[in-house]
Order: structure tokens, then sequence, then C-alpha cells
């Protein structure tokens, strides 16, 4: 039977937007055809979970028929559990999307080594930056790795001896303001150095758009526009921004018309 291309989401930092561009991801691959399953492994705020609850629930109220994944939470403490419902979810299945916690968690590390795209998005900030690497206050120059480069690091070896696989690390840089135009320079000039030196790639992500924050109680995403009525400007140049970004990602097939 052929394994799911497992795509995790990680950060060790929370407010980076990372549960929405999960559920996205899931949903536009869903929507394409294929076959995805969605596992969360943050316990405590389940946001991606209650999410797809949310979009299960909005589905039987409205008789409309959304793609949603097969689903599922994890308790954050049985590697039983955790081992049993990652084999669940495999089976049958062309995607498998994990979303963990903001902070350090150990299934989050046992998940990101079982990744075959690896996407950590981040706020165009120095402050998310440091997560991964750390510059010269003055020259704003990489001076080295910071500690989560080197957990991926040690990741993609682990995964490399296990089987033989790459891990596709992508950073995804969320939430980009048009304003503070040289913080938004020095932090990209940063983080093309530090690609160079730890092999990651940087794609664009989704804005800071109030939209999002307003879909999560029905649990609709960009790709829902039947349910939106007329659709506005920002509603438009967001689901721009979701094409863009699942292009960018080259996830492999099956690849379907994204939108009708």
């Amino acid at each position: 039977m052929q394994r799911p291309h497992v795509i995790v989401f990680a950060n060790e930092k929370g407010g980076t937007g990372k549960s929405t561009t999960a559920v996205h991801v899931a949903i536009a691959l869903e929507a394409r055809g294929a076959r995805v399953a969605a596992f969360d492994l943050d316990h405590r705020q389940r946001t991606m979970g209650r999410y797809l609850d949310n979009r299960a629930e909005t589905g039987k109220r409205t008789g409309r028929e959304l793609p949603i994944p097969r689903h599922a939470t994890h308790d954050g403490e049985s590697l039983a559990r955790y081992t049993e419902t990652l084999d669940a979810l495999s089976v049958d299945t062309d995607f498998l999307v994990i979303d963990t916690p903001g902070r350090d968690d150990r299934f989050a590390r046992m998940a990101a080594q079982r990744a075959d795209t690896l996407v950590t998005p981040m706020n165009d900030s120095f402050v998310d930056f440091d997560l991964i690497g750390q510059v010269d206050p003055v020259t704003y120059k990489v001076t080295r790795p910071s500690f989560y480069a080197e957990l991926i690091w040690d990741a993609r070896k682990a995964r490399a001896k296990a089987d033989g696989s790459t891990i596709d690390w992508v950073v995804l840089r969320n939430r980009v303001q048009h304003i503070e135009a040289r913080n938004m320079r020095r932090v990209s000039e940063a983080l093309d150095q530090l690609a160079k030196r730890v092999g990651f790639r940087i794609i664009p992500g989704l804005g800071e758009r109030v939209i999002y924050r307003e879909l999560f109680p029905k649990g609709l995403t960009m790709l829902d526009a039947r349910e939106f009525g007329e659709m506005g400007l920002a509603h438009v140049a967001a689901r721009q921004e979701l094409r863009e970004m699942m292009a960018a990602l080259a996830l492999p097939e099956p690849v379907l018309p994204l939108f009708a």
C-alpha cells in the first residue's frame, strides 16, 4: 500500500497562522479530488480539529456538501494512540496534513521526522526569525542558525538514515505587511542567507486579513466562494494568495483544477 505524502506544519512559536494555513491546504487538496486526512497534535488548543468540526456543523446546517478531510486530534500523551491514529489516517490517503503545537513537543518532533514536506510559517519579523536564525544587531547579517534549524537538520538526517528520503523544508512567509519596507527587506535578506546555509525554500503565505479570523466559527475557507454571497476585493485577493501558495508548495499529484 502506498504511503501518503505527509505535510507537517511546525513552528515552536505561536501566532504565525500555522493552523489556519494547515486547514486551507487540507481543504484545497480535498477540493482537488485528493484523499486527505488531518491530524491535530495540539490537544490543548486543537485549532485545526475545531476548525474542521465547525466545518462539518456548517455542512449539516446548510445542507451543503463541503469538502472535508477525515481528521483526529491527539491526546498529547499516549505514544500508542499517536501511532495508531497515524496508521489509521494513512489508510487510503493521498495526503496526511499534521498540525503541531506552537511549543516544544515530543510528538511534533516525531512528526517532523515523518514529513515529506515540512512547512514552517513565520511572520515577517526578527522576533519570528530568531527561532531559526540569529543576526548581527548592527549589520543584520546572519551569524548562526538557531536551535530550531538545528532540530530540523537532525530530523532530516534521521529521516535520510531511516529510509533514504529527503524532507522538503519550506519556510512560509505569512501575514506579510505592506508597510515597514526596510524591515521586510532586512528579514527577506536574512532569510535568503540562512536558506543557503541550512537548505530550506521560501514561499509566500497568507496575508494579514480579517477575513481569515471571521471564517473559523463556520469552518469555512477561501475556497468556499458560494458561502460568501457577494465577494469583495479582499476575498479575491485572499483566493489569489491561496492559489500562489499551493503552487509554490509544489506538492505531488493528483493535480486537478483548484477553483471552479
